[in-house]
């Protein structure tokens, strides 16, 4: 890296009397301890300062002990007076070593640092090489100040620039910003998880907007909730019967007064809409009378339980992408778990029909883990072609095979009835270091899926009432 050679001399000053330029701090946090450290041993590493043209004399990097010096009411501290070129970028480059050298900086610190140097003119890979930053790094950094919310949200609290990033996401959703923000910083091993439902409840808010917007396109009155079995003017067309006694179709109630739909989008993300008709005996229709159909309205606890089963199925959706995000990230390692042995031999024993049919029906999954285009059913193993090619990567390969084998077991029904061999999966999963979210807890017994979640969401409408469908 090149560097700006300077050299001056030590002047013992008063810290009343310097300036301080702007820092690529926002803050310089001082702390009691910091202060009186100050002020027992005085300043042992002189602040770098240089002349102004006006006689004035500038701090260019040391404003902690600059601040510290006065609160402990020192006479003077010992100024390194230089009269280098006072380029800002060297100045930033400067004050970013010298904090590093000290007092780390903050992410925040340094992505505002990184948006002076580009003001300034340099490139990415520029700042990335003058700071010893990686690019990707600075990449983030850089997207993060170009939005407001992520910008104040990483300098307001202690988040990681990739947190910060996420947070991007969601920034005409402040609800959704302050839960992601609360498990950064109380439980930042859930973060992954916490954002990957973040993004899956977007999409289905999306989804259901979209579903009711072609809706009302065609003359449907939208149902923000389920009407009730009794004292209500609609009717489901599931329950209706032309003068003909035969079943109402949406088609037959296309162009009809009162027509009303609900949509709900459970965890695949789909939409699903029920159709329902005002006033329906108007329209010539009849109910049909089936005499297996619901008695009556839900019990107080049915739906409680409706809302976990829901919840806990959306829960797992969202976990599923993170899972497998980790595995793949597991199987780039060049050096897997010591165990990685034992637990290869175990899949082709405890696992072997979870392997067995994965293996008979392509092994799609392990290739996707491994990053490899899946074959045609009728063409050959792509891993195999792996294996010749790069022989070192066996245990890799191996591993994939286990692993997807075991994953491409696991529903939504595996947290309502999990097995001892989900269970031992799972568990060792959290061995490897993989934070299972609270509904893959369920799965190895740490935690019961039989809590109401208090965020089960419960303005969504398929959550105030249910009519016993699938979640």
């Amino acid at each position: 890296m090149n560097a700006t050679t300077v050299t001056g001399t030590i002047q013992h000053l008063d810290p009343h009397s310097l300036l301080l330029e702007v820092n690529v701090r926002p803050t310089a946090p001082i702390t009691p301890a910091f202060v009186q450290s100050i002020r027992e041993n005085g300043v042992l590493t002189p602040v770098l300062a240089h002349h102004n043209p006006d006689g004035s004399i500038t701090v260019r990097a040391g404003q902690r002990r600059v601040f510290a010096a006065r609160e402990a009411a020192l006479p003077t501290i010992p100024v390194y007076l230089v009269d280098a070129d006072d380029m800002a970028t060297e100045r930033i480059v400067q004050q970013m070593v010298e904090n590093d050298q000290r007092e780390p900086l903050t992410d925040g610190d340094r992505a505002a640092a990184f948006q002076q140097l580009a003001f300034e003119g340099l490139t990415i890979t520029a700042i990335a090489r003058r700071t010893g930053s990686k690019t990707r790094e600075v990449k983030t950094a850089l997207a993060i100040t170009e939005n407001t919310a992520a910008a104040t949200a990483l300098h307001e609290h202690p988040l990681t620039l990739d947190q910060a990033a996420v947070l991007i996401e969601f920034d005409t959703d402040e609800e959704a910003r302050t839960q992601l923000i609360q498990v950064a910083t109380t439980d930042p091993a859930q973060f992954a998880h916490a954002a990957q439902r973040a993004r899956d409840e977007k999409a289905r808010t999306q989804a259901k907007a979209d579903a009711e917007t072609e809706l009302v396109g065609r003359g449907f009155e939208i149902l923000d909730t389920e009407p009730g079995y009794y004292d209500t003017p609609y009717t489901r067309i599931g329950e209706l019967l032309t003068a003909e006694n035969e079943r109402v179709t949406v088609e037959q109630i296309e162009n009809l007064a009162g027509r009303a739909a609900l949509v709900r989008v459970y965890a695949d993300g789909d939409p699903t809409i029920t159709y329902f008709l005002h006033d329906a005996k108007a329209a010539g229709f009849h109910t049909y009378n089936n005499s297996g159909s619901n008695s009556g309205p839900m019990t107080e606890e049915q739906k409680a339980e409706r809302r976990i089963l829901i919840a806990n199925n959306k829960a797992w959706a969202s976990a599923e992408v993170v899972r497998r995000d980790w595995l793949t990230t597991l199987l780039t390692r060049k050096n897997l778990p010591k165990d990685t042995g034992v637990v290869i031999a175990r899949g082709l024993t405890v696992h072997r029909q979870a392997i067995s049919t994965a293996t008979r029906e392509g092994n799609q999954l392990a290739h996707q883990l491994l990053g490899v285009e899946p074959s045609g059913y009728f063409a050959a193993d792509k891993l195999a072609a792996l294996l010749e090619h790069t022989p070192g990567k066996a245990s890799q390969v191996a591993l994939a095979i286990v692993l997807a084998a075991c994953e491409s077991v696991t529903s939504k029904q595996t947290w309502r009835t999990p097995s001892p061999t989900d269970a031992a999966y799972f568990t060792q999963l959290a061995a490897w270091g993989y934070p299972l979210s609270d509904v893959e807890r369920i799965v190895t017994g740490t935690v019961t899926g039989t809590d109401d979640p208090a965020a089960a969401d419960k303005s969504d409408p398929e959550q105030k009432v249910a009519d016993g469908s699938e979640g």
